[in-house]
């Protein structure tokens, strides 16, 4: 049943974003940054990001720590406006627009904020296919010199809520969540059609290789990560070479 009333919309959404709180406050998380500088949470760095993450991930990193200036995109269609919602009751500027509705305009807007805050798009939404780079994010990255983090995520025990086109990726109390940074990968300006589908094929073999190794740490058969630093959920933060 579609909710109509904004209000109820609200509320909803409100009542979602401190379950997640209370749900978060029993997890364990860890973030792999596999180069330094890169994590969501630090509010001292200068350099601006867009964040790749999937459309089933998109819980780990919003309630795994609080992002310092950030925007997301999120969907015109369906629960856009209930996401859109329930970012913005936990500091996460929405963006609402997607391919094929609003796009022109939610671009715009991205740029824009693009100029002094971080930007997530879970890239293979909002309709799929599940774990597809759309190439929306390289054109992105392209017009505003914002450098793509890959960010894979995984947890020890969890739920996966089956949706329309994807599962939605929920810890259960007391587990532990991995998270990974990987290296920032620049698109320069100007692309072809051919230079847009060539990074598009990058960002995708980044996402699908980290997102590999990220589920072989929360399984246990990975092997030990060579990276940058460690940031735990109780803010220790572990220098290492990379």
């Amino acid at each position: 049943m579609k909710i109509r009333s904004k209000r109820m919309l609200r509320l909803l959404a409100r009542s979602m974003a401190a379950g997640c709180r209370l749900l978060f406050k029993t997890v364990r998380s860890e973030l792999i940054e596999t180069c330094a500088g890169t994590s969501p949470y630090d509010g001292n760095r200068k350099q601006r990001f867009l964040y790749c993450i999937w459309h089933d991930n998109i819980l780990g990193p919003t309630f795994c720590g609080r992002s310092v200036k950030m925007a997301a995109l999120t969907s015109l269609h369906g629960d856009g406006a209930f996401v859109a919602m329930a970012l913005e009751c936990v500091g996460i500027t929405p963006i609402r627009g997607s391919s094929s509705r609003g796009g022109a305009a939610a671009l715009r807007e991205m740029m824009d904020a693009a100029r002094d805050m971080d930007i997530t798009i879970a890239t293979d939404g909002p309709r799929g296919p599940r774990r597809e780079v759309k190439q929306g994010i390289v054109y992105l990255a392209s017009q505003t010199g914002r450098p793509i983090v890959p960010v894979a995520i995984a947890a020890t025990r969890a739920w996966h809520i089956p949706g329309r086109w994807t599962d939605l990726l929920v810890p259960k109390p007391f587990s532990k969540v991995w998270l990974i940074a990987g290296e920032p990968i620049s698109i320069p300006g100007d692309l072809t059609r051919d230079e847009l589908k060539s990074y598009r094929d990058e960002i995708q073999l980044a996402m699908d290789q980290w997102n590999r190794r990220v589920s072989e740490l929360a399984n246990g058969s990975g092997s030990q990560l060579a990276v940058s630093s460690r940031v735990t959920d109780e803010s220790e933060t572990t220098r290492r070479a990379a």
